[in-house]
């Protein structure tokens, strides 16, 4: 069973950087890995993605402060964010996409608090 442990969430003054990692076990396929984000009353949006076959997508309102990595051997994604804001604040969720049957999982989130 494949699971996603999130760990690297906090609080951090605005501007400040921050970094979360997510760990998946269980999964012996390819698959991409994402992070997505939901702040309070909204809903839940990409953050940035990095695909199976080494392409990375991140939206163009946060490019420039976002970086996304992953290490296939731990099975492994990082999400680097600098010049944080208040409205970076929500809780991160790991994401995974099993290739090529799209078999989807979520962690549990890790809350990032951006304070002004």
């Amino acid at each position: 069973q494949v699971q996603l442990l999130e760990s690297g969430g906090g609080v951090v003054q605005a501007g400040g950087s921050l970094n979360l990692s997510c760990a998946a076990s269980g999964i012996d396929y390819g698959y991409n890995m994402a992070w997505y984000r939901q702040g309070e009353g909204k809903q839940r949006e990409l953050v940035a993605e990095a695909t199976f076959g080494g392409v990375t997508n991140i939206p163009d309102s946060l490019r420039g402060r976002i970086a996304i990595s992953r290490d296939n051997y731990k099975n492994t994604v990082s999400l680097m964010m600098n010049s944080l804001k208040p409205e970076d604040t929500g809780v991160y969720y790991c994401n995974l996409k099993t290739i090529p049957w799209g078999s989807i999982y979520w962690g549990k989130g890790t809350l990032v608090t951006v304070s002004s």
